[in-house]
């Protein structure tokens, strides 16, 4: 990545889009130091870290305001829902494990997943799992959630009860940059889009003008081709 020059509002959400290997993860990850850039600052909140000096203690600061939904779920395998949401809430020291249990439950209903608390992951579909990755993000809640094309790993069928929780979410003007190929979903939930190709930030602005691609050639025919494939 090179030349970024970002601000996301809080309570707005913003989209990264552009082709596969441009930089949109990267530039997501780095967000929250799981990538570390070499150089320029990052903000989030009132916590700012300076490359290239970032220490371990930098790196829990600024992830304490942020939390990241990946494209493969990443639940643990050995709890139960329930357990699975609980469990950031009592390992950051934010609940008893009693109230975590309460607080959990109380987001697993708010997310439409209260019958199935006290299954396991396995046991779910990707759908599901996926929604639960997003209601374990919440529930610290953090300054903003980073979503990694959190739709990617799912059958069609399932995509759509993610994306309808994500856009539950924007509805409590929750702060999100999310990276995605859903160019409608984009274009109906995000107030801000940014265009990244060869690591660059190409173009940014309202996600409705950018990614109708009137006002840049390359965005338009990139959103073209995705409507030909989809």
């Amino acid at each position: 990545m090179k030349h970024i020059n970002l601000s996301v509002e809080e309570g707005t959400v913003t989209a990264f889009v552009g082709p596969s290997g441009s930089g949109k993860t990267t530039l997501l990850r780095t967000l929250n130091l799981l990538q570390l850039p070499s150089t320029g600052s990052i903000k989030v909140a009132d916590k700012t870290v300076d490359a290239p000096h970032i220490s371990k203690g930098d790196i829990k600061a600024l992830r304490k305001y942020s939390a990241m939904v990946f494209q493969q779920f990443n639940l643990f395998k050995n709890m139960t829902v329930q357990q699975n949401v609980a469990a950031p809430l009592i390992l950051n020291g934010l609940a008893t494990r009693q109230a975590a249990k309460q607080q959990a439950l109380e987001i697993l209903d708010s997310v439409g997943l209260s019958d199935v608390v006290d299954q396991y992951p396995i046991t779910l579909s990707g759908g599901q799992q996926q929604r639960v990755s997003i209601a374990r993000a919440i529930a610290v809640k953090p300054k903003v959630i980073l979503l990694d094309e959190p739709t990617s790993a799912l059958d069609p069928e399932l995509v759509e009860s993610v994306l309808n929780t994500i856009a539950d979410l924007a509805k409590q003007h929750i702060t999100m940059v999310l990276v995605t190929h859903e160019m409608q979903f984009a274009k109906q939930i995000a107030q801000n889009a940014v265009f990244i190709e060869n690591g660059e930030i190409v173009d940014q602005g309202p996600a409705t003008q950018l990614l109708s691609g009137q006002d840049n050639g390359r965005i338009s025919s990139f959103v073209n081709s995705l409507s030909h494939n989809s």
